[in-house]
């Protein structure tokens, strides 16, 4: 068992921890320690382009890489079961084979090129693993009915709330092999270097035990899990990085009911006393979010630009979806096909490659790595304003956010904010031992360097 250690320091306080073991999961396992400064985007071939083709998006790939993006994921890229599917097309997370490519999307060589392509230009590449249910013609309901779980009339069992898919049976070993085989199949035929794993936690934990290190057989591997290790926390055994679903859904609460702060930041405490053992991803919005619960701009109104900054800049992983450079302003339709409106400018490109450099470059911002150090900054505002800075050695990122629908003046009252930083975004400097007053609108947000 790790033995934490918790500082005490000044203001709102230490909110990161350190161990006195290895972690018994090395997360700098992969060249160049990738894993601790990438960044995720979320791509969805069906509506990237009015094509929706693999092709389609290889040509996007220059502009993501200009934009800062290190990996990307692609959502599920199997064929699309067509029995009970759902609207027109179906849903991408109901798939007919495990080993087959999408011919929506294109051919199996089509994803070969812009895999290759994407390694050529810097990217790695994740893709969406749907490990818990197929959908109802499925190959394997005809060659291996036993692998699924069965209603007491012998019919196939569905999934929980979803009709359109039916879960597997994960006593069954054979069933077991067969998945992993079909992981590796990826990981030979075209090199991917990882998995999101949806719904993870509806997986019993001891498959993905069981399957990470005989995948890994073949080359080492990034493993994001669509769970919440706060609620699950026996995946962070397995997975590299996990959702923060409570802390999305909480702050999307804490905007539209006018909830404090302190609720919050009480929970950044508890992510953080998880450690870095595992990481965890942060984000405004995602491909369900966007269809299922709206925008992010729905979602966080004026401060949706801080808590973009916020997901950028806290410990773990940020985690971008299609479209969030434009910015994309509607509900992407989920079973039909529904293009983004692209246009020639992309409004939030620059912000976000900022962001997705800084993240990228500078060691106080490393996820996952308890070299890094974040502190919660006191302010006379803390009902409003949140603030922190994280260290590793001489390198500090300095974030003050505006988390309120109002102007607020407020100094930052805290000995943890010293010296003098730049300004990432205006390029201006600033010395904390001359000042700490601030005057900010709402939305306003600043990220600072040193």
């Amino acid at each position: 068992m790790k033995k934490l250690i918790l500082i005490a320091v000044m203001g709102m306080g230490l909110v990161s921890c350190a161990t006195t073991q290895k972690a018994t999961k090395d997360m700098t396992d992969l060249p160049k320690n990738w894993k601790h400064t990438t960044n995720i985007y979320e791509v969805n071939v069906r509506q990237y382009t009015k094509e929706g083709t693999f092709k389609a998006f290889e040509k996007e790939m220059p502009r993501l890489k200009s934009m800062g993006v290190k990996t990307l994921w692609f959502m599920p890229i199997t064929p699309i079961a067509q029995l009970n599917k759902k609207g027109s097309l179906g849903s991408q997370y109901a798939a007919s084979d495990y080993t087959s490519i999408n011919p929506e999307f294109g051919t199996l060589d089509d994803f070969k090129h812009m895999v290759n392509e994407a390694h050529r230009l810097g990217f790695k590449v994740i893709i969406d693993w749907v490990a818990n249910h197929t959908g109802w013609d499925h190959v394997w309901t005809k060659t291996h009915p036993e692998f699924y779980l069965k209603d007491p009339d012998g019919s196939f069992h569905r999934a929980s709330g979803m009709d359109d898919i039916i879960e597997l049976d994960y006593k069954n070993q054979e069933m077991r092999l067969a998945m992993i085989d079909a992981m590796k199949y990826w990981v030979k035929e075209t090199g991917i270097d990882g998995f999101r794993c949806d719904l993870a936690s509806w997986v019993e934990v001891d498959f993905w035990e069981q399957a990470r290190p005989e995948v890994e057989k073949l080359k080492p591997l990034f493993w994001l899990g669509e769970y919440d290790e706060l609620e699950n926390p026996d995946y962070g055994k397995v997975f590299d990085a996990s959702y923060s679903w409570k802390w999305m859904h909480k702050s999307a609460d804490y905007y539209k009911n006018n909830e404090p702060l302190y609720e919050l930041t009480d929970l950044l405490k508890k992510y953080s006393a998880i450690g870095d053992n595992s990481m965890r991803a942060w984000f405004t919005t995602n491909h369900d979010e966007n269809s299922w619960n709206g925008t992010e701009y729905e979602k966080y109104g004026v401060i949706t630009k801080p808590m973009a900054v916020f997901s950028a800049t806290w410990n773990g992983v940020p985690l971008l979806y299609s479209g969030q450079e434009l910015p994309n302003m509607k509900r992407l339709e989920f079973f039909e096909k529904d293009p983004i409106q692209w246009t020639n400018t992309y409004q939030m490109a620059d912000f976000y490659k900022t962001l997705l450099d800084l993240k990228s470059s500078n060691p106080a911002l490393r996820g996952g790595d308890p070299n890094v150090t974040t502190y919660l900054l006191n302010t006379t505002a803390n009902d409003k304003i949140l603030a922190y800075v994280r260290k590793n050695g001489n390198s500090e990122v300095l974030v003050v956010l505006n988390m309120s629908k109002e102007p607020v003046n407020f100094t930052i009252d805290d000995s943890q904010a010293a010296g003098s930083f730049k300004n990432v975004f205006d390029r201006t400097k600033r010395n904390f031992d001359e000042g700490k007053d601030f005057s900010f609108k709402p939305g306003d947000y600043a990220v600072f360097e040193k």
